[in-house]
Order: C-alpha cells, then sequence, then structure tokens
C-alpha cells in the first residue's frame, strides 16, 4: 500500500502539535535547565541568532491574568511539527524508524541537535559542559515525545485512511 503524502503531513501535523504539549509538560515536571540557564532558553536564543528583535520576540498574550510570551511557542510547536511530519512521510517508507514506537529516532533527534547542532551554534553549551540533569530530561522528554507522535501520528494516518 503507497503512503498517501497528505493523509501523511496531517498525521504529523495533529501528533507534532499534541506530542509538543506533551514536550512541554514533561519539561514543566523536570526542568533541562536551571533557571539561570532558561532566562533566555534555547529557543529563544536561536530565535534572536536569526535576528529577531527583542521587540518581536518578547511580544506576549495574556491568559488567566498570566503574560505569556508567545514567539518561543512558534520555535517549540514549529520543531515538533515538522519532525513529527518527516517521521510520518517516513515512517511507510522506512518502517525501522518506529522501533521502539519512535524512541530511537527521538534519541537521534536530541543527539543532533543537542549534542550537535546547539553547541555547534552556542546556543546550549558544549555537550560535556551541559549539567547531566538537562541531558537527561532532554533525552527522555525526546523519547517521550517521539513515541506520543508514534501513537498519535499512527493512529490518525489510520482514521483518515479508513474513511477512504
Amino acid at each position: 500500500m503507497a503512503v498517501s503524502v497528505k493523509k501523511a503531513i496531517g498525521a504529523g501535523i495533529a501528533a507534532g502539535l499534541i506530542s509538543g504539549l506533551v514536550k512541554m509538560g514533561w519539561e514543566n515536571v523536570f526542568p533541562p535547565r536551571t533557571e539561570e540557564r532558561d532566562a533566555e532558553n534555547p529557543p529563544y536564543k536561536t530565535m534572536r541568532m536569526l535576528g529577531l528583535s527583542d521587540q518581536v520576540l518578547r511580544q506576549k498574550y495574556t491568559f488567566s491574568g498570566h503574560e505569556i510570551e508567545w514567539p518561543g511557542f512558534i520555535m517549540h510547536y514549529g520543531f515538533s511539527v515538522s519532525w513529527a511530519v518527516i517521521y510520518e512521510l517516513l515512517r511507510h517508507k522506512f518502517p525501522a524508524i518506529t522501533k521502539g514506537h519512535g524512541t530511537w529516532y527521538g534519541i537521534g533527534v536530541w543527539a543532533v541537535f543537542h549534542l550537535g547542532v546547539m553547541p555547534a551554534l552556542n546556543v546550549v553549551p558544549s555537550a560535556k559542559e551541559q549539567p547531566k540533569d538537562e541531558h537527561l530530561s532532554e533525552l527522555v522528554g525526546h523519547m517521550v515525545w517521539m513515541w506520543t507522535n508514534d501513537l498519535v501520528g499512527g493512529k490518525v494516518y489510520d482514521e483518515l485512511s479508513n474513511k477512504d
């Protein structure tokens, strides 16, 4: 059976949005960074490197009396949705990436970004300089994130396919 690109993209978007919530919740329970290092977290550092101004980065909305900066959410959910869509597109052609319900894929994404790309760009310290708590939180968080993508994306794809 050939993969439907449209259904895979739809499933990836749904999975990425839900898994983004899961990852954000994970980080509230197991914060990866100290408060000092989180004063400007990786999404904000990355956006600043891309040339976005403080005026853009510090935009807020208010909900239930809380002022919440939303630009970091764009980066967070953009990352989550992008990798979930890629996963959904690849899982049908290369089923091996679904090993461990995508947890190995999540480990790969973590390693590439948290041990490679982000330290190389000075978004986070080198892998050796990152605290063990950060490694643990991010590693397991990426595994849970991709496990969520695997379950949600697979279910959404199947549901979309059953409507044919």
